[in-house]
């Protein structure tokens, strides 16, 4: 990309999104309904989708994207890769200050990446990355052990904060540092104030580094954690937008709201479904035969009419339709009770007096009802139809039912699980063998190993040629799809819910969890 001046950049990305200037006398707030608060604001840490809508406000990274899976300049102005594609390197704008009025330069952005290799879940993100060179403040270059397809979506927004080593690089451990609460950063909005369990405000950062931007004066958190609450708070104005909804009953119902409005678009890059993972050590699941029975055995029509009132769609495979790297020429699985009883017979899983052929249990998510317990209780009756009893497992929470899985201690379990934006990133850690790793969950917790998986994967994390790393991923669909480790059943339909008042909701695959510099009330 040839470098250019930050101005023609941001005008180029900003076409069609500048709001014109408010008129009004009121003030120019947006609040926005989360259901749970977070545990802290520094997303250098974490993937939880609280901390890191509110983080993304606070906090810049080096580019953006928008809804064509297109890179746009954020805290770089551009940047280029070396010949043999082994570094990137990023040049920074300027003009860009944190919001106590340091300058952002290249060593924040070397610090804060080589911080997200070290603390950071997704350890695939940078991986590859052996160092980052400065030569000069306003220059960053990222030295690859190899070509790394993925990295230009690992520089934005909800994966990549860009810290102040002033603050973050004092010798205080980051994961327990007292500025993860009340952090700075050089986004749109400033850190005002967060009350444990109620609410966080941010307001509009003054020096912000691209031209009028933001829009909005304050950003307003809140924490409901009670579902009606969050119903009358969007119903009775009191919240503007209400993000990542998943609910379809409650979708449906604040449809027809006169004053709201609902879209599916921005969580592209989140690439969110729901499957019923299998354990593989289980004696019976084992069987490739007995997987394939419970694939036939599932009515995916069931779930996405009846359950999700046409909602939400399904699922084909380990990427999301959205992915750019999408195969839909997978085998299929039709829903045929005859077909999945005779591989259970062929399998040797014969029913006993009382119709029993074998017990599984089955442990599900808390949280998410639609998505979790109301489809593993459909499971249950559907499969005791092929003669399988299915005991449930419900948890006290995401910790209990995360410890319980990630140590191998089930048959089955429901999970919800996020592509993010890039296989790499989000989805070659379910399916390669050598993250087979007890105790880390959504770790190809199945324990599944398929040596041309492997293979496949391994090629796709390194090839610059999209076109290419497309066909690596097509084979890789289709093996893991007809090895059946997983029964893939249903996109999670998320939604986002917004007064109609709120304008340029959303313009990136990251919807919620991008900034919202370009938000503004009508």
């Amino acid at each position: 990309m040839k470098r250019a001046s930050i101005v023609t950049l941001f005008l180029l990305f900003c076409c069609g999104l500048c709001p014109p200037q408010s008129t009004t006398a009121a003030p120019n707030e947006l609040t926005v309904i989360m259901k749970s608060p977070p545990m802290h604001l520094n997303s250098a840490l974490t993937s939880s989708t609280q901390s890191i809508q509110i983080a993304t406000q606070i906090f810049a990274s080096p580019l953006r994207y928008d809804l064509n899976w297109t890179p746009h300049p954020y805290l770089a102005s551009s940047w280029e890769f070396s010949e043999d594609k082994k570094s990137l390197t990023l040049h920074l704008v300027p003009e860009a200050t944190f919001h106590d009025g340091k300058p952002v330069t290249s060593e924040d952005v070397a610090f804060s990446i080589l911080t997200i290799k070290q603390n950071h879940p997704f350890k695939t993100m940078f991986a590859p990355v052996t160092a980052v060179d400065t030569p000069d403040p306003h220059t960053a270059v990222i030295r690859l052990s190899h070509p790394h397809p993925a990295i230009l979506l690992c520089l934005s927004p909800p994966l990549c904060p860009v810290l102040p080593k002033h603050v973050y690089g004092d010798g205080q451990d980051i994961r327990t540092h007292p500025k993860n609460i009340a952090p700075i950063g050089s986004g749109p909005f400033r850190f005002v104030e967060m009350k444990a369990g109620e609410y966080a405000i941010l307001e509009k950062n003054p020096t912000f580094f691209l031209k009028n931007r933001p829009v909005l004066d304050k950003v307003i958190f809140k924490f409901i954690k009670d579902p009606s609450s969050r119903m009358m708070a969007m119903s009775q104005g009191e919240a503007q937008l209400f993000p990542l909804m998943e609910n379809t009953r409650n979708i449906a119902r604040l449809k027809k709201e006169a004053h709201l409005a609902v879209t599916n678009r921005g969580y592209e890059g989140i690439g969110g479904h729901t499957w019923l993972e299998f354990n593989l050590r289980k004696k019976e699941l084992s069987d490739i035969r007995v997987r394939k029975a419970i694939n036939h055995a599932i009515n995916r029509g069931f779930i996405i009419e009846k359950l999700h009132n046409n909602l939400s769609s399904s699922s084909t495979g380990p990427l999301t339709p959205q992915s750019p790297f999408y195969e839909p020429e997978v085998e299929s699985y039709p829903y045929d009770l005859k077909k999945a009883q005779a591989l259970l017979d062929e399998a040797g899983c014969k029913p006993g007096k009382d119709g029993v052929r074998f017990s599984l249990t089955l442990d599900f998510e808390p949280g998410l009802p639609e998505q979790q317990k109301m489809v593993a209780e459909y499971l249950k009756s559907q499969l005791r139809r092929v003669g399988i009893d299915v005991q449930l497992r419900s948890s006290p929470d995401w910790a209990s039912w995360a410890e319980r899985v990630s140590n191998w201690n089930h048959d089955m379990t429901l999970a919800i699980m996020f592509s993010w934006g890039d296989p790499v990133i989000g989805t070659h850690r379910s399916y390669i063998s050598g993250n087979i790793r007890k105790g880390v969950a959504y770790s190809n917790m199945s324990g599944y190993h398929n040596a041309r998986v492997d293979e496949l994967l391994s090629q796709a994390a390194q090839e610059m040629d999209p076109v290419r790393r497309k066909e690596l991923y097509g084979e890789f669909q289709k093996i893991v799809v007809a090895d059946a480790p997983m029964a893939y059943l249903n996109l999670i339909p998320f939604n986002t819910v917004y007064d109609k008042r709120v304008q340029n909701v959303f313009t990136s695959i990251w919807g919620p969890l991008s900034p919202m510099d370009t938000v503004y009330m009508k």
